[in-house]
């Protein structure tokens, strides 16, 4: 099969462990970090939750080990990361911090709601399963403890992680599809605000055309007529009017073959045809006249000579601002009052069109318009040097104003306007977004406050489960008897009083002579009477060999008194 170059390239860019799709280099400097930050997590759980954790002795170091290398490489195999977590926190519970961060980070960057819930479900199935295997196995306690166990750290360290992480990647998405979509409409505005550019090139093009070829026509005409004018007079110069003849001409087959194929569409025709008087005071007038008998109350001035006797592009150019703005009156403001004013002085031509608000507010069909006509406008005063504004004034009006130059320079058609910008669509403006080392300060900073948060609740749940596992065991106690161990006694009675030991001293029955040490609980119940009923409990290498029952008085008595308590021996 074709294979190329730069895809194995990529392939070998991306191929490192600890970056995730996308993500170039070997991220070595970051994995470190993580490394340590993740050694730090596990020890602080493990000091917390060491009575649970104790009973791995030396192999919760190897386990701890690898979870640090399973949280490293979440980013690219996060289904094997979170699942390998979720078997060692049924286990050791010190890696719970680990696997939030892998819950998170593997429910983040997966698409579809299908596998975040299969994953989750499934960490969360192989953590209540390990966990309730294992806790009997590792003296922690009961399967239905194992059980309890997993359910807080499943709902604290795999849901709330994974359902945060899903709500990240869903924004994280949504806004990559708005930043793509607002970068394809900006692209799509330019080329429009480019076409409307060359169209307006391509309207001032024609209109070159008709005033150019109407100038070559007489030239050929006038030609014509000398040429046989000579034939009579001075058959000597015939020729010379013959080649002005056919210089004409070929000039004017030249311009139809270079600005003719602009076609029909860029041009204006009918009563909107380029004639001597565009542009001029009457017919601006007539332009006023016109909106008058539309409807639209027009105040108009004039200012300074008239323009018949500048070029055509500059009266053509005024001829278009003001039409172009009555347009958009007779468009989005009909009603409105508009005042229209050209100043004509010191060699430029100031042309001013506002409008105020419309009475009647323009339909919804209406729109704001697509501004394309101002933009071809503005791309036509640019042309010949000038200026234009267009802008929404403070009462809720409009105003179009144009600086345009009087006599313009030879080479004012050619300025430089670039019609198209070529470069990537700018989304956001300057200075709108934060650096990437902020966005990942920003970043660090709210995942280890969210990490907080979740190692609170969790640890918050496992006091409440120790203390409520504690509780039970006292309120259910094995009753105890000859031959059990020290450590199954201690579980079933309440632990060793040093106020019940100093009140028995020099009253209690004799000790069995193979007893090694005595357990003096403090008695259950209310005291009856004067006297405090203490059972006393004896050992021989920790193993359960004499129960003793007596009473003692509560108030001290003189010692050369003999004991009157009442003594059972079991």
């Amino acid at each position: 099969m074709p294979s190329s170059a730069p895809p194995a390239t990529e392939n070998r860019r991306v191929r490192s462990p600890f970056a995730g799709p996308g993500e170039s280099g070997w991220q070595l400097l970051r994995a470190v970090g993580e490394a340590v930050l993740a050694g730090v997590l596990v020890l602080l759980v493990y000091t917390v939750e060491s009575p649970i954790d104790a009973s791995l002795k030396g192999g919760g170091v190897a386990l701890g080990l690898v979870g640090i290398a399973l949280v490293l490489v979440r980013r690219r195999f996060p289904v094997v990361s979170l699942l390998g977590l979720a078997v060692l926190m049924g286990v050791m519970p010190a890696v719970a911090l680990l696997t939030a961060v892998a819950a998170y980070t593997a429910a983040r960057h997966l698409e579809t709601p299908r596998q975040r819930a299969r994953l989750l479900l499934g960490a969360a199935a192989v953590t209540v399963a390990v966990c309730a295997a294992s806790a009997p196995v590792l003296e922690v306690g009961s399967r239905s403890f194992g059980l309890m166990l997993s359910a807080v750290l499943v709902t604290t360290t795999v849901v709330i992680p994974g359902l945060v992480g899903t709500v990240a990647g869903q924004q994280d998405r949504l806004l990559r599809a708005l930043r793509e979509r607002t970068a394809a409409a900006e692209e799509a505005r330019r080329l429009a605000d480019s076409e409307s550019r060359m169209r307006e090139r391509s309207r001032i093009a024609a209109e070159m055309h008709d005033l150019v070829g109407h100038r070559l026509s007489l030239v050929s005409l006038h030609a014509g007529g000398l040429e046989m004018a000579l034939s009579r007079e001075a058959p000597g110069l015939q020729d010379e009017a013959a080649v002005v003849g056919r210089a004409a001409r070929d000039a004017m087959q030249e311009l139809r073959g270079v600005l003719g194929v602009l076609g029909l569409s860029g041009r204006d025709t009918g009563t909107d045809a380029l004639t001597e008087a565009t542009g001029t005071r009457a017919d601006i007038e007539a332009l006023v006249e016109e909106s008058r008998r539309g409807g639209i109350p027009v105040e108009f001035s004039w200012e300074g000579p008239d323009l018949d006797a500048r070029p055509a592009r500059v009266r053509r150019a005024v001829h278009r601002v003001v039409r172009e703005s009555l347009t958009n009156v007779h468009r989005y403001a009909a009603g409105a009052h508009v005042t229209v004013a050209v100043r004509h002085a010191n060699e430029r031509v100031e042309v001013a069109v506002r409008n105020g608000v419309p009475p009647v507010p323009p339909t919804a069909t209406t729109g704001l318009g697509t501004g394309r006509g101002l933009i071809g406008l503005r791309e036509r005063v640019a042309l010949l040097g000038g200026g234009l504004e267009a802008h929404r004034t403070p009462g809720g009006g409009f105003a179009v104003a144009a600086d345009i130059p009087a006599d313009p320079g030879p080479g004012a058609e050619t300025a430089d306007t670039d019609p198209y910008d070529a470069r990537p669509a700018a989304v956001d403006g300057p200075g709108s977004e934060l650096s990437a080392l902020q966005r990942r300060l920003i970043s660090a900073v709210t995942g280890l406050l969210g990490l907080a948060g979740v190692g609170a609740l969790m640890f918050f749940g496992v006091a409440l489960l120790a203390f409520a596992h504690r509780g039970s065991e006292h309120r259910t106690p094995e009753q105890p008897r000859v031959g059990m161990t020290r450590e199954r006694v201690e579980r079933a009675v309440a632990p060793d009083d040093q106020g019940v030991r100093a009140a028995a001293a020099g009253r209690e029955p004799p000790r069995p002579a193979s007893a090694t040490d005595c357990l003096y609980p403090f008695p259950r119940g209310i005291p009856k009477g004067e006297r405090l009923e203490i059972v006393r409990y004896c050992f021989r290498s920790d193993i359960l060999i004499a129960i003793d029952r007596f009473s003692v008085p509560m108030v001290t008595e003189k010692a050369t008194e003999p004991p009157r308590g009442r003594r059972t021996h079991d």
